[in-house]
């Protein structure tokens, strides 16, 4: 637990908003707040989902602590998210089914929902990775150039090094095995 402490710290410190200086001018065209705001409730329910799977079903007690983890820095972030749509006035745009990363999020669930022991620790892993990656380069592409409001970017970078840290930990877990 102490290595996937240092990892979650290094990357708090090292990563912040480098990748987000790289972010293009333009914006996706349809990108707007409310959108955004509703994939981004929505990426923290489906990692809130995915960490509660691993801190009950892991075999490895680093991988479970991992996973409550997840579930308890995505719930606060998604709090804080929601609370922050409310007092902008922003109702946030439901994420279509068709969606790349909810059918991912559907097809992982069913997957890990089918593995146990030391299968189902390396998938989940795996899987957090490539999501975190999935989400740090959505918000770098196409998130942070299209925000309109302030305050929402803010919230975006100040948060965006968490998702960051989840990635770097979930890989040197990984690397541990």
């Amino acid at each position: 637990m102490r290595a996937l402490r240092t990892a979650i710290v290094a990357a708090a410190i090292l990563l912040p908003l480098r990748a987000y200086a790289q972010a293009p001018a333009k914006a996706a065209p349809g990108l707007d707040d409310a959108a955004i705001v509703g994939i981004f409730d929505a990426a923290n329910t489906w990692d809130m989902s995915t960490g509660g799977l691993a801190a009950n079903k892991a075999t490895r007690h680093d991988v479970k602590d991992f996973g409550a983890m997840l579930k308890r820095d995505h719930t606060s972030v998604q709090k804080q998210g929601r609370a922050l749509a409310k007092k902008l006035g922003v109702k946030p745009t439901p994420v279509a089914n068709d969606f790349a990363l909810k059918v991912d999020y559907d097809a992982t669930m069913k997957k890990l929902r089918s593995l146990s022991g030391a299968a189902f620790d390396k998938a989940f892993l795996e899987h957090e990775v490539a999501y975190h990656k999935a989400v740090i380069d959505a918000v770098t592409t196409a998130f942070l150039p299209a925000i309109k409001n302030a305050e929402l970017k803010a919230f975006v970078q100040k948060v965006a090094p968490a998702f960051q840290a989840h990635m770097v930990a979930a890989q040197a877990l990984l690397d541990s095995k």
